[in-house]
């Protein structure tokens, strides 16, 4: 069957409209719903509800109807019958998963913890402190979250990964208490790779329950859940727009849509390796795959490749599905133009195969992460490499970035005036307080000055 990928040139067709209709629909705004999530809502609210409504129902009777209304949806939602007691995977069940599973697999996720952990520490902010004039001081204090939620996926597939890449993060940040939520599948609460990374993280808190109804959960609290300071981690449409819901009553990391790579490629790089990195994308499904070169003969050969390929991946169907609905082939007039267009897109993942990848880098500023040169494959930021594979999605690369420790951090600003220091800086408070008509906040600063009582009783300064 042959590949059904749309393929444009930037000299022939509109390539911003083909462009823009692309990240449209890949936005929250896009809808992007599977004929089944169609049926199911159709099912549960016996009518036919706009994502969106879906959402903002389950999160109200959530909000008001606190743990019935959570476990209610859990059973029509995902065909689970939970308790308060089985809603929580107990600390028997994750040492169990924790002792059962391949030593390969915990091998290879200390390693990654390690990885992750040496680089969100090293980016850590740190308390800042400046000295001002007569003895007074500024200083910028950072404290961690108290209590944070992570959303991890767990439909179609499990994602320990997404554990790693959250959790380590918090961690690093120093957050005492961090909840996760998963839904009650073999792939998520149910697995046993993700009990026993939580098992190995430290992580004790670990429920059954996900989609919107578990942001919601996290938000508000329950009976047996308590609510979080921020919640975090990647999901369907109904997560998405559930963290945009209870956006203000916590923070959150980011509104994300599905999974997208843009790959830039110059005559030199090989097909063989640009079409992986496409499937890599692709096979989350949904997810975009989009290539950009301005060589005619590396377009082809990446499309041969993809069609090649796609024979032997497990999820080759899906993520044929994915390319032809939501993959491009561009052929740009020359590496300013690939760069240009790149740059638009601002994508989540951003692949750059070229003779300088740096060069190439420079020209595009937006970019969730960047993976440069042949050898560095998007799927080594999605599982071990440090930075956080929770990326900003949809265009948002312009003015969002990727979750790191210093997200799960609170600042601070610390004030600390001595009778001299105030006295330094009273006048330019008196003409701005002036300005604006608030005089008690001049006469705050006046009384201060006016009063030397304090020193003559000994005071502090």
């Amino acid at each position: 069957m042959s590949l059904n990928i749309r393929r444009i040139a930037t000299a022939e067709d509109d390539s911003l409209t083909a462009l823009d209709e692309l990240r449209a629909r890949l936005s929250p705004r896009g809808d992007i719903v599977s004929e089944a999530g169609r049926r199911k809502t159709l099912e549960v609210f016996g009518e036919a509800l706009a994502p969106r409504q879906v959402v903002e129902r389950i999160c109200g009777d959530v909000r008001t109807r606190g743990l019935s209304a959570l476990l209610e949806y859990t059973t029509k939602l995902d065909g689970s019958q939970l308790t308060t007691a089985s809603m929580r995977v107990s600390s028997e069940e994750l040492a169990a998963a924790h002792k059962a599973v391949e030593l390969e697999f915990l091998s290879a996720v200390r390693r990654i913890r390690k990885n992750i952990l040496e680089f969100q520490s090293a980016i850590l902010h740190k308390d800042v402190r400046l000295e001002r004039p007569y003895g007074s001081y500024l200083r910028q204090r950072y404290l961690p979250l108290s209590r944070v939620g992570l959303c991890v996926p767990g439909g179609a597939a499990s994602y320990p990964s997404t554990v790693l890449m959250t959790a380590v993060p918090a961690q690093a940040a120093g957050v005492p208490e961090i909840a996760v939520v998963a839904p009650p599948t073999k792939f998520g609460a149910d697995s046993p790779y993700i009990r026993a990374l939580c098992h190995e993280l430290g992580i004790t808190e670990l429920y059954r329950i996900g989609g919107a109804q578990g942001v919601a959960a996290l938000a508000y609290g329950v009976e047996g859940i308590k609510r979080v300071d921020k919640i975090v981690g990647p999901g369907n449409l109904f997560v998405a727009l559930a963290k945009q819901h209870v956006f203000g009553d916590v923070d959150i990391d980011s509104i994300a849509g599905p999974s997208e790579v843009v790959v830039v490629a110059d005559e030199l790089a090989d097909p063989r390796f640009l079409a992986a990195d496409m499937l890599a994308q692709a096979e989350h499904s949904p997810g975009s795959s989009i290539l950009i070169t301005w060589d005619a003969e590396v377009l082809s050969a990446t499309k041969d490749e993809l069609e090649s390929q796609l024979a032997g991946l497990e999820r080759g169907d899906l993520a044929r599905a994915a390319l032809e609905e939501y993959g491009l082939m561009i052929l740009a007039a020359d590496e300013d133009e690939a760069c240009k267009l790149a740059d638009l897109i601002a994508p989540e993942h951003l692949h750059i195969d070229t003779t300088d990848p740096e060069a190439v880098l420079d020209k595009i500023p937006h970019a969730g992460a960047a993976f440069l040169g042949r050898y560095s494959p998007v799927a080594v930021g999605d599982y071990a490499a440090g930075p956080s594979h929770v990326l900003p999605t949809g265009g948002t690369a312009r003015f969002a970035s990727g979750l790191c420790a210093n997200d799960f951090l609170r600042r601070t600003s610390v004030i600390s005036m001595t009778r001299d220091g105030l006295a330094d800086l009273s006048g330019e408070v008196r003409t701005v307080a002036n300005v604006e008509g608030l005089t008690a906040h001049r006469e705050s600063v006046e009384i201060r000055l006016q009063d030397s009582s304090v020193e003559r009783r000994g005071g502090r300064a």
